[in-house]
């Protein structure tokens, strides 16, 4: 028996899920985010994963739209400085957040426009009729329960409700299908955060860091210590397992505070279940030896303690579906802007393995689009798909999973259903020049 009716349906409440959601229930569509957890915000709020990167393209701001809005918004509640110019120039900007910050600011703008929330739950069936998935069928801590919609968003990062529904998907490096290496994060605060920024100024050469912007930014991050890691990985202080060669980590909204990017897990597949389990404890025994390391041997560090890890791991990149176009590392690297555009992004290649991070950068200020085509199934008309698991190569999925750009995705999909929804046509047959009026005149950069 079928339980609920709504216009929009989302699997995933991540950023780019719960923008999808603000942008459909603002657009007058009946909308349901259908989330694992007990708060929206995904890898920002459930992973750990702190700053936002990134926004801007050289100078220009090419992510606008509700994902900047958010963060204007968690700027007026004291949750984040803004967009930061990177002392480390890997972009143009980044942006810290306060994590517990960004799960009130999300769901109160989803639910002020009108989005209703269904936390604790998790899709275990969906149901296709004639290339129209009719209904899904989700756990919920009461049983399973039946939910209808009009439009469906696969917001889910691993693109399960696609797999379900019989979308065909690759995973991981077309030649192999490995996946980037995933990554635990984890929080120290109690940090002597002046120490820390006057040991880095004094001496520049051992990290990538610009002094002039690092100086005045209102939070840094420090990427080096080489030294001091590859004598820790000799001494066995640092498991030879863990791929990094330096330290990385990022300050929050807070003073004090830094999230650490600097475990690596190779070798796990994100999509199984029993592989998965066991890369959550290995990055848990990363984060470990990494807490006694910095303790011992970075200067700020010494009353520090983590407060948090994870508490689920980092996956950049696990499947993607076959879509009505596949984007691709030639798209982004010749700044490609098709027609069907809908989202710009800056962001590079960037590829995480065992051995290094492989970074490709486009020109200063370059940018590419996403295009729609990209969003949707040959299979079905009412399934449109959004985040990380969108239709890309191996090496493109690597520039455009991050979370300003999904975000900015999010919008333009949440958008495209609601009217997909109201006028019960097939996601396909979008009026994109609508739509990318509509995201232009609701402070979208669209070229």
């Amino acid at each position: 028996m079928i339980e609920r009716k709504y216009d929009v349906v989302i699997i995933g409440g991540g950023i780019s899920g719960a923008i999808a959601g603000i942008a459909a229930a603002r657009s007058g569509a009946k909308t349901l985010i259908i989330e694992e957890m007990g708060f929206l915000g995904g890898a920002l709020t459930g992973s750990g994963v702190n700053p936002m990167m990134t926004f801007h393209a050289g100078d220009v701001q090419v992510i606008r739209g509700i994902t900047d809005e958010l963060v204007q918004n968690l700027v007026k509640i004291n949750k984040s400085p803004g967009h930061i110019k990177d002392p480390g120039n890997f972009t143009a900007t980044y942006t810290p957040i306060d994590s517990e910050g960004m799960k009130y600011e999300l769901e109160k703008m989803y639910r002020d426009a009108g989005g209703t929330v269904l936390f604790h739950s998790q899709l275990v069936k969906s149901i296709v009729d004639d290339n129209k998935i009719t209904e899904i069928q989700v756990l919920t801590r009461n049983g399973v329960i039946n939910i209808n919609s009009s439009v469906f968003i696969d917001a889910s990062g691993d693109a399960v409700l696609s797999v379900m529904s019989g979308v065909p998907t690759q995973q991981g490096r077309e030649s192999d299908g490995k996946t980037q290496d995933m990554t635990m994060t984890f929080k120290m605060v109690d940090v002597d955060e002046p120490m820390l920024r006057k040991y880095v100024v004094e001496h520049p050469d051992e990290f990538w860091v610009d002094n002039d912007k690092f100086n005045v930014a209102k939070r840094v991050s420090v990427a080096g210590f080489k030294r001091e890691w590859a004598q820790a990985k000799q001494d066995g202080e640092i498991s030879k397992s863990n791929g990094r060669d330096y330290l990385l980590m990022f300050g929050t909204a807070n003073e004090g505070e830094f999230v650490f990017n600097s475990t690596r897990i190779s070798d796990h597949d994100p999509t199984d279940p029993w592989s998965l389990s066991d890369a959550e404890y290995i990055g848990r025994c990363q984060c470990h030896e990494l807490e006694l390391f910095v303790r011992r041997h970075i200067p700020g560090f010494a009353n520090a303690h983590i407060v948090m890890t994870g508490p689920n791991i980092g996956v950049r990149s696990s499947r993607q579906i076959e879509g009505a176009y596949q984007i691709t590392a030639a798209d982004l690297l010749q700044q490609r802007i098709p027609d069907d555009t809908i989202a710009i992004s800056g962001y590079p290649i960037d590829i995480h393995d065992e051995t290094a991070s492989n970074v490709t950068k486009l020109p200063y200020g370059g940018y590419y689009g996403i295009p729609y085509r990209a969003l949707v199934t040959k299979q079905l008309s009412n399934l449109i798909v959004t985040g990380r698991c969108i239709s890309a190569s191996f090496e493109a999925q690597s520039a455009i999973r991050t979370t300003p750009t999904v975000g900015a995705i999010g919008e333009a999909v949440g958008d495209a259903a609601a009217v997909a929804a109201k006028n019960n046509i097939d996601v396909k047959d979008i009026n994109i020049k609508q739509l990318r009026k509509k995201l232009i005149d609701d402070g979208g950069f669209i070229r």
